[in-house]
């Protein structure tokens, strides 16, 4: 059993061993394996401690636990697009062993309603082109492709995809 809450300063660290571990284990092969052994739980802990404290308008971090910790978590705010009604899902990450068990939905629509219910009435995320599990995932809940793009990354120039819900109400009716 999971459960789905927003995140607190005291979560940093826990959130930053997730972030790092989904990493390693979503990114491998798709991103250079010397930027990933890199990857600096402490670093990313500092991190989440900011954004926790002092969150800018409208950005939120959602956790997902079970009775050993911290699984998963979804976090975002306005697009970086900048469409007046429209909030973007920056980072989504279950750790591999939870996956399978609807969180990654839950967590998605979690952010959605947090969303709505903060007035936007659409919604987006962007995956790496070649995360084809990920893509799967976000058509499987209906998000619309955008054209790939590209995008500075870890390693050089990348391809990201975005998906996104015109409407809002599709991911929030959810559940």
């Amino acid at each position: 059993m999971h459960v789905i809450f927003p995140a607190g300063p005291d979560d940093a660290e826990a959130l930053a061993q997730v972030h790092v571990t989904a990493w390693r284990e979503t990114y491998r092969g798709l991103l250079p394996d010397s930027y990933l052994d890199r990857m600096s739980a402490p670093v990313h802990a500092r991190r989440f401690t900011r954004a926790l404290v002092s969150p800018a308008e409208h950005e939120i971090t959602l956790a997902a636990a079970d009775r050993a910790g911290i699984v998963g978590y979804a976090a975002g705010g306005p697009s970086r697009s900048r469409v007046a009604g429209e909030a973007e899902v920056t980072t989504l990450y279950v750790l591999r062993a939870h996956q399978g068990q609807e969180l990654g939905r839950r967590l998605l629509t979690a952010a959605a309603r947090v969303f709505a219910d903060q007035g936007a009435r659409s919604l987006m995320i962007s995956v790496l082109r070649d995360n084809i599990p990920a893509r799967g995932f976000y058509e499987h809940l209906g998000g619309e492709a955008d054209a790939p793009r590209k995008e500075p990354g870890p390693g050089g120039l990348m391809y990201e995809v975005s998906y996104r819900w015109a409407d809002i109400r599709a991911l929030t009716a959810q559940f």
